[in-house]
Order: structure tokens, then C-alpha cells, then sequence
């Protein structure tokens, strides 16, 4: 049993805060109110959680593990040991594994071995049989086996016929679809911002037409079709009206952003090399700004990692031949505070309501929200103090971030009542 005490609790669902305890039991909130007592003759774990916040587990819907096929980069253990000290207690994966998770095989192994980490780990399955864009995958059958949406994550889908069925079906199963926005047929070299920066290198670049054309098509057809789809890791400022606009006419209509691209600019990727190579590719400051005014008008309502682990050897080929993408998991909160709440571009409900009740209801999941007889995935954190980014929990160590200090610590992580991260001791007791 665990007894949190005086912590500010943030409900997403409710839009409720206050000072309150926690009581826990057997994984399930049981208890809701003002100087709680330990119960007589259960052991139980007290926290004391004054000056610091207690919201939902943070839920992250756009995570790669690399497991199976690249366990060198990060793998379903590691990548969960990331996630909980973060402060999520649910990811999905995405489904671009080898073999990719377009078979119930794959799925199986996943969720297998996810359920040994002590965090809930979910998955997509592929759109697409093999990620090639041509066949549809047996989505019934991945999504009775437990596939919880569908993605082909990091290949666009560019055969319309193809993503009309997909709707069709997603539409038919309840299960929301997510897209990855890049026409390969308008980009030279992905990774980095046709502009400024690719002349730096001396490349061409990935022009915001790659993400914007394939962006407006889909959200034509979704409003069409009534399917739910969500919008992956937008980059583009015009791509964020185009989401605010379909909204008006559609409630099938989400999108997320990531900590990077609401963080950083393209000059991160002057500053920090391939570090900062992703796809879609960090684009201006009016897209950055672009986002920040999505993210609080709720135009974009998710905030995503696509937590995207490689080598320090992959990441040290030259900028045209090195992978794009970068860690997420351990440093999106603190991001989240540091550059928008603290600016105040976000208040910090509006903040973790992005993080645990919008994309656990897009997806159908039982988490994101504190009340009586829910699951107690929780984590506690304060937004004052500092820390600098240093080493990861992940097999890889690709961030730009690295070396920046940030505001914002996670105390605390609990996943089904049991605690799965701490950094601290001083303020545990067992009574």
C-alpha cells in the first residue's frame, strides 16, 4: 500500500487541481481527500509530495524501441527503464521493427515482452504488409491480437486507394491511424530544412512542400471517410493551420508535436551536427512559434517523443549518410516545462493534459486521469528545480540536448501501484 501526502494533484480528465493524499492499494487508487492515515496493520509506503505535483503516468503514442531487429540501439527493456524514468507509465510502439509488426507473431512477442517491464507497453501495427505501401495488412486480426492503432511511421503513404481501405477499416475497428508526412518524391536529402541550413551543408534539403501536400490530402479524406487520424511530429507552420481548419469541420482530427520541434530550431543542426538530423527535419522560427500557438489554441493536441534511438557510431557518419532522429523519452517533460510553461505560452494542466488524458483517449487506453478505482499510474515531479542532461537509461545516447540544464524533475514514477523510477530517498518512509 502506498500513501502519497500533500501533493497538488492535477486531473486532466476533471480539469481539477488540489492539494490532496493518494491512497493505494493492490495497483487501484482507492482514496481521494485531506490528512489520509495510513491504514492500522498494513504496511504502508508513505511519500510526502509537499511542493511537488501528482498528475496521470505520462502516455507516450509515438515510441520506438527498435525490438525486434535493431536491440543494439535500444530494446524493449532499456527503452522501458527510459520511458519510466521520464515519467511515463504507458507508450505505443511504432511498428517499423524487423520483422515489422504486421502479423500477429510480432505483435504477440511485443506485448509479451513489454507486460516484464513494469510499465504498460502497447503497439501499432503496420498499415501496410512489409511497410511498402501496396497491401493492406491484416489489421482485424493485429487489432483483436491487441494492436492498439496502426501506423506505418517513417514511409508516407502515397497509393490513395491504399489509404482510403485503411480508413475504411480503421474506421470499421474504432482504432485511430497515425501518419507520417513526408513525400519522398519532393525531398533530395531528409533530415534537415530545405533553406539556410541544407546550403550550409551544401545539400538540398527536405522542403516543408514534402510535409504540407501529403498533409492536406489526408486530412481531405478523413474528413470524408470520419476516421480518426492522427497527424505525427508536424514541423510546418502551414501544416498547423491546415490541422486548425480541418478541426473546425471534423472531431477525427488530431496531431502531435514533439519536444524538439516546439524546442529547437534548424540552427541546432549548425550547433549540433546529425544530433539533430530528424524527420521531418527541424524547420524555422516562425514554425517553431507556429506549433507553441497549436499546442495552446489545442489545434495540436498531443505531445509525442518519436523517441528514435541510434548508435554513437551511426550518429558519427557524415550529415547526408547518419539516421535522423533523436531521444525523447528522458527529457520531454522537462522540455515541456522549460519551454512552455515556464514562458508561460502553456499553463501546466494544458501541459499534462497534452501528455496523458488526450493521447490515452485517442487511443482507447485506460490510463491519464486520477479518481477513486482508477489505475494508479501516477508521477510526481516539480517544476522548480534544475538538473543537466547528462546520460541516458537508454542503449543510446542521441540528443541534442545533452549538456543543457533544464527545469523540472520527476520524483517519483508508479505504474500499477508499484514504483518504477525514483531519484531521491529523503522523502519515503514506511510505516
Amino acid at each position: 500500500m502506498i500513501l502519497i501526502k500533500n501533493g497538488l494533484v492535477l486531473d486532466p480528465k476533471s480539469g481539477t487541481e488540489q492539494i490532496a493524499d493518494l491512497l493505494i492499494n493492490q495497483g487501484i487508487i482507492i482514496q481521494i481527500g485531506k490528512n489520509l492515515l495510513p491504514p492500522d496493520n498494513i504496511q504502508t509506503e508513505v511519500i510526502d509530495a509537499t511542493d511537488c505535483v501528482v498528475s496521470p503516468g505520462f502516455v507516450d503514442v509515438h515510441v520506438h524501441f527498435r525490438d525486434p531487429g535493431f536491440t543494439y540501439k535500444e530494446d524493449i527493456e532499456s527503452g522501458a527503464k527510459a520511458a519510466a524514468k521520464g515519467g511515463f507509465t504507458t507508450v505505443v510502439l511504432m511498428a517499423n521493427t524487423k520483422p515489422v509488426v504486421d502479423n500477429t507473431e510480432t505483435l504477440s512477442y511485443v506485448l509479451d515482452k513489454g507486460r516484464q517491464t513494469g510499465i504498460h507497453v502497447e503497439t501499432c501495427g503496420t498499415i501496410t504488409l512489409g511497410l511498402k505501401g501496396e497491401i493492406l495488412s491484416p489489421m482485424e486480426e493485429l487489432a483483436k491480437a491487441g494492436a492498439v492503432g496502426f501506423t506505418d511511421d517513417g514511409i508516407p503513404i502515397l497509393d490513395e486507394t491504399i489509404l482510403r481501405n485503411a480508413m475504411e477499416m480503421a474506421k470499421k475497428l474504432g482504432l485511430p491511424l497515425s501518419f507520417h508526412e513526408e513525400n519522398p518524391k519532393l525531398i533530395t536529402n531528409n533530415g534537415i530544412n530545405s533553406g539556410r541550413v541544407a546550403f550550409f551543408y551544401g545539400i538540398t534539403g527536405s522542403p516543408r512542400e514534402a510535409e504540407t501536400t501529403l498533409v492536406e490530402r489526408d486530412l481531405k479524406i478523413a474528413l470524408e471517410i470520419g476516421a480518426d487520424i492522427n497527424i505525427q511530429h508536424i514541423s510546418a507552420k502551414e501544416a498547423v493551420n491546415m490541422v486548425r481548419l480541418a478541426k473546425k469541420q471534423g472531431t477525427n482530427i488530431h496531431a502531435e508535436a514533439t519536444p524538439h520541434h516546439f524546442s529547437l530550431t534548424e540552427q541546432a543542426v549548425v550547433e549540433k551536427g546529425t544530433l539533430a538530423k530528424m524527420n521531418p527535419p527541424l524547420r524555422q522560427e516562425a514554425d517553431r512559434l507556429a506549433i507553441i500557438a497549436g499546442l495552446k489554441d489545442n489545434t495540436i493536441d498531443i505531445i509525442a517523443t518519436d523517441h528514435a534511438p541510434h548508435s554513437s557510431e551511426e550518429k558519427a557518419r557524415p550529415i547526408t549518410e547518419a539516421p535522423s532522429g533523436i531521444l525523447g523519452l528522458e527529457t520531454a517533460f522537462s522540455l515541456g516545462i522549460t519551454k512552455l510553461v515556464n514562458p508561460g505560452y502553456l499553463t501546466l494542466m494544458e501541459l499534462i493534459q497534452k501528455m496523458t488524458y488526450n493521447p490515452a483517449k485517442l487511443y482507447h487506453l485506460p490510463c491519464g486521469y486520477i479518481e477513486e478505482g482508477a489505475a494508479a499510474d501516477l508521477v510526481i515531479f516539480d517544476t522548480k528545480n534544475t538538473w543537466t542532461v547528462d546520460t541516458f537509461l537508454s542503449k543510446s545516447q542521441n540528443s541534442p540536448f545533452v549538456g543543457e540544464t533544464l527545469e523540472g524533475v520527476i520524483h517519483y514514477t508508479i505504474c500499477d501501484g508499484k514504483i518504477v523510477y525514483t531519484n531521491t530517498e529523503n522523502k519515503r518512509n514506511i510505516l
